[in-house]
């Protein structure tokens, strides 16, 4: 628990600066802090922070150290989720990357499953990008990941997947929300609104335009599935996005989700992902969660 204690005091210096500030989060004194840094610095031999009139800064050897202290304290944390879950306390905490087009949808049903039966555990869910998932998941700092078409290296290992079909959506109102599929020529002529080129989904509709040779003309483009969706119901605008990307919306009768068809693309694969060296009890339990919920929107 010393060693614990240690680390703690190290993190929190080096992230706000100051022994002070570092003992008023902890409510530790600043004292008792400043002299267990001292010691430290006197059995390593060097430094590890330099002291400046309002600012401490990591050293080269406490940036070393420090990376240490940081991966230790995760797999601590880790660790102790495991044992309390082993122990049936149902506590720990649990970390999730994805990107945030999920975050309205397929999430929040997979995270209330997993609540009922893990009331007390705390739940972490990031927004990031694909290559900041599969960077987190390799350094141990996320316990699953979320997304389409990752690519996995040898760190990550694939949990569960589901196919995840291209669609045109329309509010009700829409002309074209009668129809029970659509070509992508039956949308020509219609405002759309589309993800723009820094969306992965991108690639995927602009291999539908090119399939059909047709040019897409939007009107809106954007880097974010909730402005896509708003778009639609109240713009009346035409977009693309999959039955994951709009099942709230279909539900409450705000949009309408249309197959497209002569598609010669394979579609998008959902993925969700872990760390290959170590899946956590927690973590197993809300992959189950979540291949509930990827079955039962399909």
């Amino acid at each position: 628990m010393l060693h614990s204690r240690l680390l703690r005091y190290l993190d929190e210096v080096a992230r706000s600066g100051s022994i002070r500030k570092a003992g008023h989060n902890l409510n530790i004194a600043a004292p008792a802090i400043n002299r267990q840094i001292l010691a430290l610095e006197q059995e390593l031999g060097t430094p590890i922070f330099e002291r400046h009139p309002r600012k401490m800064v990591l050293t080269a050897a406490g940036e070393i150290l420090i990376d240490h202290v940081r991966h230790t304290l995760r797999a601590m944390d880790r660790t102790q989720s495991a044992i309390e879950e082993l122990k049936g306390l149902r506590r720990g905490e649990i970390s999730l990357a994805m990107v945030s087009g999920l975050a309205a949808t397929l999430t929040p049903l997979a995270i209330a499953k997993f609540r009922e039966a893990h009331p007390r555990v705390k739940i972490n869910v990031a927004l990031v990008d694909e290559p900041e998932i599969l960077k987190r998941l390799s350094a141990g700092e996320a316990d699953l990941g979320l997304a389409f078409d990752l690519k996995l290296g040898a760190r990550v290992q694939l949990l569960a997947s589901t196919p995840s079909r291209l669609g045109v959506v329309v509010s009700p109102r829409h002309p074209l929300a009668s129809k029970a599929s659509l070509r992508v020529s039956d949308c020509v002529g219609y405002a759309l609104c589309i993800p723009d080129r820094s969306m992965t989904m991108r690639t995927h509709i602009d291999a539908v335009f090119a399939e059909a040779s047709i040019e897409p003309e939007p009107v809106i483009e954007t880097n974010a599935i909730e402005v896509m969706r708003h778009m639609a119901m109240t713009e009346n605008c035409v977009t693309f996005l999959s039955q994951f990307d709009v099942h709230f919306e279909r539900a409450n009768g705000q949009l309408v989700y249309i197959p497209l068809k002569g598609l010669k693309l394979p579609p998008e694969v959902l993925m969700l992902v872990g760390n290959a060296r170590r899946i956590t009890p927690l973590a197993r339990a809300m992959t189950e969660n979540f291949k509930e919920v990827m079955e039962t929107l399909r």
